[in-house]
C-alpha cells in the first residue's frame, strides 16, 4: 500500500500530552492568530485553523506547518463549507453569538456555550505520526453518542468502537463492523446539550467511544485530511437542522416510494412476477411496487434482460403500471469485462475510457457476471455516461433504480473489495484533478454510483423525482438515494435490531430508511414475518425482501389468519399516508428524520440522567407525533415497559387516554422526594397487537383506504384531533402536491398548519387558516375526528351553521365542506 500524501511532509510527532491544559492556556494567543473567522495558531510541527461557518457550526481543520490540506469535500455542500460569519476575538480564542472556543499554545481546544458548559474538550493534543493521526477528546459519564449510519449494536454508542470501511456483509450480528456505509458523523447528548460531530475523511476511520478507556473518546485515520465540523444544538432537532444545511437534507421522495413494495431475489421468470401482481390486486392488498433482483438479467449482466425468461419485458412492465404497480430494477456497478462481443456498456464505457486502472490496465475482478469492469464514479464524465445506460429503461416505464453491491463488493479477495493499488482519477470540480488509490475513495465509492444514477435519471426525465436505493454510501449521501440495512436475517433479534438501526441512520442523514421485511436470509417463522410486516408498517421504507432459498414471505403464505394481520397493518399505512407524506416533506426541508428516538421530540425527558430511549428499548416516534412502542424482546416472550415521556397520550388504536402528567424533567428528578417520579406501564400484546400512541394536541391527517398510491381516495380528508388539555397547545400540519414532479418548487402545493383549542366550557375549536400553494387537492370535505374530547351539545357550528356530530370508534366527528380558505369549525 503507498504511503498517504502527507505523511512525507510530517516532520515529527506532537505529543505534548505531560502539559497541563490550565497552565498551557494561561497565555493569549499571539495577534497574528486571530483571523476575522475564527482563529490560525501553529506550534511544533502542525497547524490548526478554526473557522466559524455560523455561530452555531464551526469548522476544525489541522495539517503540518505550510501545507494545508486540499480544500474539497465529497460529503459538504460547497455553500456551507465556504460560508463564513464574523467572530468576537478574545485572549485565548473567540466567541460567536452561540459558543466560545479557546485553544491552547499545544492546540487543545475546549468548546463551551456561552454559559460556560463545556461541549467538548481535548484531553490530549493532537497526535500525528507517520502512521497517521488521532483527536482525543474528553469523555464524561453524562455522555452519550448516536448516528454513524447502519451500525448494529444499541442505539447509544458509548463504550463501543467502530471503524468505517464499506463491507459485505451478509448475515451481520450486533457485534460485526464495519457493515455497508461509512458515516462518519455522530450527535453527542451531554446533560441535555447536543453537540454534532462530522469528521470528513474518506479513508478508513476509527472511532472509540470510550471502550479503550472509559474518560476518553477519541476519532483518527491512517491517511487524508483532519478535518471536522462541530455543530451545536443545544436541542438535538437544532443539530439536525444544520447537518441538513452542511450535507444536504433528503429529497423529497416520490409518494408512491412510501407504499407498500414488494421483492423477492428473485421474481423469476416473468410469469412469477405478474403472478405475484395478480395476487397482490386479488387479495386487495395495497401495494405500489415489485421489484426485480439480478436474475431478469442476461447472465447477471447490468442492463441487459433475459429475454427467455422474460420474453416481454417492456409489456410485463406496461402491464404492471396498468395495476398501479411500479417496477424498480437493480443495476449493479460491475459491467462484465466482454470486449469484441456486443455487450454495450462495456462498449461503451471502454470506448470512454470510464473504468477504474490497476497498473494502467483496466480493473479487473469477479461479482456476479463473472469478471467484470469497475466504472470510474470519481470521474464527472463517467457518471455521465453512467446516466445514460439508464435510458431505455427509463422508456419502458421503469419507476425506480437499486445499486447493490457497490461497498464496491468484489468476491476474490478477504477482504471483499479491491485491492488498495486499484486507481481512481479524480475528475470533478471544486477538486485537484489527480490520482488516487482506492483506500482514498473506498468509502465514498458507492455514493458516487447513487450520484451518477441520480444525476442519470434526472438528465432523462427532469421533471420527475428519481428513486434510487443504495447500500453503501458516505455522508451526505442522503441527497441522492434511499437505503437499507443490507442482508439482515430472519431472526427475532434482527427484527429488533431494525429499530436503532434505522433511528440512527436518520441520525445520520438518511430519513429514507428501511430493512428487509421478514429478513434477507432464511425463512421467518409465521409469527415472525407477521410481526415484522406489522412494525414495517411504521417505517419510511417498508420492502418486504428475501434470498433465494428461503421459503415465500409474501403476505399471504401463511394463511388467511395471518394475512388478515398483516393485510391490516399495511392497510393502516396506506390510511396515514397524508400524514406519512407531509413528514416526509418536513424532513426534506430541515433534516429531521421521519422516525426519531424519544430523545428528538423529548430532550429533556430523562430516566436516571440519561436520554429516556436507553430504558425505552423498542420506541420511537412516527413523524412528530405517534410513538410505537415494539417490544424489545426478541419474540414477545414477557411483558416489558412502556416509557411514555410526561404528558397526556392517546392509544392510537383504542382512543384510551393515558395521563403521563409527572416529573419526567431534571428539575424534577432532583427533588423526587417530593414529587415521585413517573413509572412505565407495562405491556404484553398479542400476535396482532402493536402498541402505538398518540400525544395529546396532535393533528393527524388520514385518508380514505386506497390500494396505491395512484388511486384517488373517495371520501374526506380527516384530521383527526387528540384533544390537548384545557389551555395546552394543539396543532399539526397537513402538505399535499402531485407526488411525482417538481413542479411544488413552482407554487403547485398545498401547506396548511392546523391549530385547535379547548376552551373553560368544554368546547373544542379547530382553526383551518388559508392554503399555502396553489395544488388543489383530491379532497373536497373534511372530517374533523376528536379523540378524547367529551361533547356537551353534541354538535359542530361552522359559519353559523350547525349540524350534529358523529359517534365514532375513537370518538366524535363532523364532516365539513373544505372550500379551500380559512374557516373554524367548533365542536361542542
Amino acid at each position: 500500500m503507498r504511503r498517504s500524501v502527507f505523511t512525507s511532509l510530517l516532520i515529527g510527532s506532537l505529543t505534548l500530552c505531560s502539559l497541563s491544559k490550565a497552565g498551557a492556556q494561561a497565555t493569549s494567543l499571539p495577534a497574528s492568530a486571530h483571523t476575522p473567522n475564527g482563529l490560525e495558531l501553529s506550534s511544533g510541527t502542525l497547524t490548526i485553523r478554526v473557522d466559524a461557518l455560523r455561530p452555531d457550526v464551526l469548522r476544525v481543520r489541522v495539517f503540518p506547518v505550510g501545507h494545508p490540506a486540499e480544500d474539497a469535500s465529497w460529503a459538504v455542500l460547497p455553500a456551507a463549507r465556504t460560508a463564513r460569519v464574523a467572530v468576537t476575538s478574545e485572549a485565548n480564542g473567540f466567541s460567536t453569538s452561540d459558543l466560545r472556543l479557546t485553544v491552547s499554545p499545544t492546540l487543545q481546544l475546549t468548546v463551551t456555550d456561552l454559559a460556560g458548559n463545556i461541549l467538548q474538550d481535548d484531553a490530549l493534543p493532537v497526535a500525528w505520526t507517520s502512521d497517521g493521526f488521532k483527536v482525543t477528546k474528553v469523555k464524561t459519564d453524562d455522555d452519550h453518542y448516536f448516528g454513524l449510519g447502519d451500525k448494529p449494536g444499541p442505539l447509544d454508542r458509548a463504550g463501543e468502537a467502530f471503524v468505517m470501511w464499506n463491507t459485505d456483509n451478509f448475515g451481520w450480528q450486533e457485534s460485526t463492523d464495519p457493515i455497508y456505509k461509512s458515516i462518519p458523523f455522530f450527535i453527542q447528548m451531554r446533560s441535555g446539550r447536543a453537540l454534532g460531530v462530522l469528521f470528513d475523511n474518506t479513508f478508513r476511520t476509527f472511532f472509540d467511544f470510550g471502550r479503550e478507556r472509559t474518560d476518553r473518546m477519541t476519532f483518527s485515520a491512517p491517511g487524508g485530511s483532519l478535518d471536522y465540523y462541530l455543530l451545536y444544538g443545544p436541542e438535538p432537532k437544532q443539530v439536525l437542522h444544520e447537518y441538513a444545511w452542511l450535507t444536504g437534507p433528503t429529497p423529497l421522495p416520490p409518494l408512491w416510494t412510501l407504499g407498500y413494495q414488494q421483492s423477492r431475489y428473485t421474481y423469476y421468470p416473468q410469469a412469477q412476477v405478474e403472478e405475484i401482481a395478480a395476487r397482490l390486486r386479488s387479495d386487495k392488498i395495497p401495494a405500489d411496487a415489485i421489484y426485480l433482483d439480478i436474475d431478469y438479467q442476461y447472465k447477471n449482466r447490468p442492463f441487459t434482460v433475459d429475454t427467455e425468461a422474460y420474453p416481454d419485458f417492456k409489456g410485463m412492465i406496461r402491464k404492471l403500471t396498468a395495476e398501479h404497480l411500479h417496477t424498480v430494477l437493480i443495476t449493479d456497478l460491475h459491467i462484465a469485462n466482454l470486449p469484441n462481443q456486443g455487450y454495450a456498456p462495456y462498449d461503451s464505457g471502454s470506448a470512454g475510457d470510464h473504468f477504474v486502472k490497476e497498473k494502467g490496465q483496466n480493473y479487473v475482478g469477479p461479482v456476479w457476471p463473472g469478471p467484470s469492469v469497475f466504472p470510474d464514479f470519481t470521474r464527472q464524465q463517467t457518471r455521465a455516461w453512467w446516466g445514460t445506460l439508464y435510458k431505455e429503461f427509463v422508456q419502458d416505464g421503469v419507476s425506480g433504480f437499486w445499486n447493490d453491491m457497490n461497498e464496491p463488493a468484489v468476491f476474490r479477495y478477504p477482504t471483499k473489495t479491491m485491492p488498495d493499488d486499484v486507481e481512481h482519477r479524480i475528475d470533478e470540480p471544486g477538486f485537484v484533478k489527480r490520482t488516487a488509490m482506492h483506500p482514498e475513495v473506498h468509502n465514498f465509492f458507492g455514493m458516487e454510483n447513487s450520484r451518477a444514477t441520480w444525476d442519470g435519471l434526472l438528465a432523462l426525465n427532469p421533471n420527475e423525482r428519481p428513486f434510487v436505493l443504495t447500500r453503501a454510501s458516505y455522508a451526505g449521501g442522503q441527497r441522492y438515494a434511499a437505503t437499507w440495512t443490507g442482508d439482515n436475517l430472519a431472526t427475532w433479534n434482527h427484527l429488533r435490531q431494525t429499530t436503532p438501526q434505522i433511528l440512527n441512520l436518520g441520525l445520520s442523514g438518511f430519513a429514507m430508511t428501511g430493512a428487509d421485511v421478514g429478513g434477507f436470509g432464511g425463512s421467518p417463522s409465521p409469527d415472525l414475518l407477521t410481526k415484522w410486516i406489522m412494525l414495517a408498517a411504521f417505517q419510511p421504507i417498508d420492502r418486504n425482501h428475501a434470498a433465494k432459498g428461503t421459503r415465500a414471505h409474501e403476505v399471504w403464505v401463511d394463511g388467511p389468519e395471518q394475512e388478515a394481520i398483516r393485510k391490516r397493518f399495511i392497510e393502516e399505512r396506506y390510511q396515514l399516508l397524508p400524514y406519512l407524506y407531509t413528514t416526509a416533506e418536513q424532513t426534506s426541508r430541515d433534516g429531521v428524520p421521519i422516525v426519531r428516538p424519544l430523545f428528538v421530540e423529548y430532550p429533556h425527558a430523562t430516566s436516571d440522567g440519561h436520554p429516556l430511549d436507553l430504558d425505552a428499548g423498542g420506541e420511537f416516534f412516527f413523524g412528530p407525533s405517534i410513538l410505537v412502542a415494539a417490544s424489545p424482546l426478541p419474540d414477545d416472550v414477557a411483558p416489558y415497559e412502556l416509557h411514555l415521556p410526561s404528558g397526556i397520550w392517546y392509544d392510537y388504536w383504542t382512543g384510551a387516554k393515558l395521563d403521563r402528567r409527572g416529573p419526567t424533567t431534571a428539575r424534577d428528578l432532583e427533588i423526587r422526594d417530593t414529587a415521585p417520579a413517573l413509572q412505565p406501564v407495562m405491556l404484553h400484546p398479542g400476535l396482532g397487537d402493536l402498541p402505538v400512541y398518540v400525544r395529546a394536541g396532535a393533528i393527524v391527517p388520514m385518508q380514505p383506504l386506497v390500494q396505491s398510491t395512484d388511486e384517488t381516495p373517495n371520501g374526506p380528508l380527516t384530521l383527526r384531533v387528540f384533544a390537548p388539555a384545557t389551555g395546552e397547545s394543539c396543532g399539526g400540519d397537513l402538505y399535499a402536491d402531485d407526488g411525482h414532479s417538481f413542479d411544488f418548487r413552482n407554487g403547485a402545493y398545498l401547506r396548511l398548519h392546523v391549530t385547535c383549542s379547548i376552551d373553560a366550557s368544554g368546547a373544542l375549536t379547530v382553526s383551518i387558516p388559508q392554503r399555502e400553494g396553489n395544488f388543489k387537492p383530491w379532497w373536497s370535505t373534511l372530517r374533523i375526528e376528536a379523540v378524547g374530547f367529551v361533547p356537551v351539545r353534541s354538535q359542530a357550528i361552522v359559519e353559523g351553521r350547525t349540524s350534529a356530530l358523529e359517534k365514532t370508534k375513537l370518538g366524535w366527528a363532523a364532516t365539513v365542506a373544505d372550500a379551500g380558505k380559512a374557516q373554524t369549525i367548533v365542536l361542542q
